[in-house]
């Protein structure tokens, strides 16, 4: 394959996937680490695609775009998967939680249905939606109302005094985005204020996050780094990421794809 035929073809798994790994890449074109960081380097200096750490994205979104719920829910499936079998670990029969918008957290439910007695908070008609169709008698859930964003949460001063009137025991958060500077963030303001609430009403965090999300900075913060309990990635993250996620959060814990057939 020439290099302009192999550069193609990675741009178009970026486009479809919303970002890719320098060692996939290596394993599906049969070329060395060095070849495969040569063409990012040119599709970004073209400005096709944007460079991380270990691979690459999509060109970098404002910090006010949001993507939709069907857009997101086609990206990092796998990962996606295994972090929400780790999180639903950490609830408990009989407890209430708090699991807010996204599709991690929407894979996230699926899981929870499974678990008798439990009392589930949220700001999502996706993840509302879950629980009904379960129609278990022993589950109550709890949907705050509020103003519909992009991303299918509901957000706004309805939302934020439903769960202020609140106490749950733990908070599973998905997140737009995650740094050192910013902490966790997201594109929309009131989807902010909305899960800051979540945040304050909780006992406990547990934030849900692939490793896309890593250097992603939205708009406004939900939570610094170190407010999170407990930090659920998957491995795709570099090791001195890794590192530095580990001094900062109470607890991180990384999960492989494969887990996600386990």
């Amino acid at each position: 394959m020439l290099a302009q035929q192999r550069q193609q073809a990675i741009l178009d798994l970026v486009q479809q996937h919303g970002g890719v790994r320098v060692a996939d890449l290596v394993r599906e074109f049969s070329v060395s680490d060095m070849t495969i960081r040569r063409d990012l380097e040119v599709l970004a200096d073209r400005g096709l695609i944007s460079k991380v750490h270990g691979g690459a994205t999509t060109v970098g979104a404002g910090s006010t775009e949001e993507p939709g719920f069907a857009a997101k829910s086609v990206r990092q499936r796998q990962e996606k998967e295994a972090i929400a079998r780790r999180a639903a670990r950490l609830v408990r029969p009989g407890t209430a939680v708090a699991v807010s918008a996204g599709t991690t957290t929407w894979t996230l439910a699926h899981h929870l249905t499974d678990v008798p007695e439990l009392t589930v908070v949220t700001n999502s008609i996706q993840i509302a939606d879950v629980f009904y169709r379960a129609s278990r008698a022993d589950q109550t859930i709890v949907l705050t109302g509020g103003i519909r964003t992009p991303s299918d949460a509901l957000v706004g001063p309805v939302a934020v005094n439903a769960i202020r009137a609140l106490n749950v025991d733990l908070l599973l958060l998905g997140v737009h985005g995650m740094s050192t500077r910013a902490g966790f963030t997201t594109p929309n303001l009131m989807e902010a204020e909305t899960d800051r609430a979540m945040v304050g009403a909780a006992r406990r965090l547990a934030v849900l996050a692939d490793h896309t999300k890593w250097g992603t900075v939205g708009l406004s913060t939900i939570a610094r780094l170190g407010d999170a309990d407990v930090l659920i990635t998957d491995s795709g993250l570099p090791d001195e990421v890794r590192k530095q996620l580990a001094e900062e959060v109470g607890e991180l814990v990384t999960v492989t794809p494969d887990e996600a057939d386990a």
